[in-house]
């Protein structure tokens, strides 16, 4: 039975995107090159294990327009503590499509794209547009962006069970070369999300001395809208030719009470025989939202009930590591050049008021819950 949480959905897909992805940095208003890439992604932490291939193609149709296609692939394990908590393991595979392209006006570049992600009992489709603008003869960069999302949650255990999202995110953003070494990037979010917002599978416990555990279960209820911002700033200094380091950092809130922020701060370094070495720490940490309780003095205690553990306090950290090798491809034909890449990434979370009830022990005392993964990443690149 899949009990794998929205929640879960997307701390998974959160901790592999960070895996993959650096800090930004002001470029040039160009269209990206021409490229594909094979990827294969492992995540394994929690009692949860990912894995799957993604294939990327970008090619440019004209000299003014440039499209992409992607196709990525998840195949879920889990038997984590929100699952053995109250249900069983289980096994469940997710694919998404990915379209778009980027039209080059001038000075300026209109992106948009389309996304369509299903599995057995969620579905999740996605418009975005986006506008990236050059002024000041490219020293400043000013993005504007917007993303539309329509979701389905059904029930494998209710053929009848479908609840609707909506999901609508604004971002603005800019990008300010300030030496010839330095580039510095802002950039702020607002996500607004109304629907069933809460996972159909997911219980809250509260006490109640009839039962032989001192606690019953029953079924979470969140509010039906959410709104949240996130501010971000980030820079990255070349220290020199083939060396720059960069840090970010970022603060988050929503209507929700829930408060996070998070810094990283990273090392890339390259070197003549061909190899780019990249290594980075970030830090993440955050108060629970306003109608979180890892345990409840009694049956529907208050309007809104949450359990899952993404919305109590907690924090994290990650150390990445990454190694790129420039491969040989002078007599590849029309391949003008390619690379291969590891990522590993290694994640801890310390709960503060989420306990694991697997460990036993009186209601309330259980020992708190943490746990690490592990994200490996294994790519190719070729550009033609």
């Amino acid at each position: 039975m899949s009990n794998l949480t929205t929640t879960s959905r997307k701390l998974c897909k959160r901790l592999l995107l960070l895996a993959c992805c650096a800090a930004a940095a002001v470029n040039a208003q160009v269209l990206p090159e021409d490229r594909a890439d094979a990827l294969y992604h492992s995540y394994d932490g929690g009692g949860i294990e990912i894995t799957g291939p993604s294939i990327l193609v970008r090619k440019k149709l004209t000299q003014d327009f440039s499209a992409y296609a992607n196709y990525y692939v998840d195949s879920i394990s889990s038997a984590s503590i929100d699952v053995l908590s109250y249900a069983s393991p289980y096994d469940e595979d997710r694919t998404e499509v990915s379209l778009g392209g980027d039209y080059l006006l001038d000075e300026t570049i209109l992106s948009a794209g389309y996304t369509d992600s299903d599995e057995n009992d969620f579905q999740a489709k996605t418009a975005w547009f986006g506008v990236s603008q050059d002024i000041f003869g490219g020293l400043t960069t000013i993005s504007l962006g917007y993303a539309r999302g329509w979701d389905t949650v059904e029930q494998v255990t209710d053929p009848s069970f479908s609840e609707d999202v909506d999901r609508r995110s604004y971002r603005v953003g800019i990008g300010q070369v300030l030496t010839k070494n330095l580039v510095l990037n802002l950039d702020f979010e607002a996500i607004t999300d109304e629907g069933f917002l809460n996972n159909p599978y997911r219980q809250v416990r509260y006490l109640d001395a009839s039962s032989p555990d001192g606690y019953l279960w029953q079924p979470e209820v969140y509010p039906n809208t959410r709104t949240s911002n996130a501010f971000s700033i980030g820079a990255r200094y070349f220290v020199r030719t083939g060396s720059a380091v960069y840090g970010n950092a970022r603060v988050f809130n929503d209507t929700w009470g829930v408060d996070a922020w998070d810094t990283q701060l990273g090392y890339v370094y390259s070197t003549p025989q061909d190899w780019l070495f990249d290594v980075s720490f970030r830090y993440y940490s955050q108060t629970a939202a306003d109608f979180y309780s890892d345990l409840f003095a009694f049956a529907n205690a208050q309007n809104f009930l949450a359990r899952d553990k993404e919305l109590s306090t907690f924090t994290d950290y990650s150390v990445r590591f990454s190694a790129t090798y420039a491969l040989p491809v002078a007599d590849w034909g029309f391949v003008e050049r390619g690379s291969a890449s590891v990522v590993y990434d290694y994640f801890y979370f310390d709960y503060d008021d989420f306990r694991n009830v697997l460990d036993g022990g009186a209601p309330g005392t259980e020992p708190l819950y943490n746990f690490s993964a592990d994200v490996i990443q294994l790519y190719v690149s070729f550009w033609f």
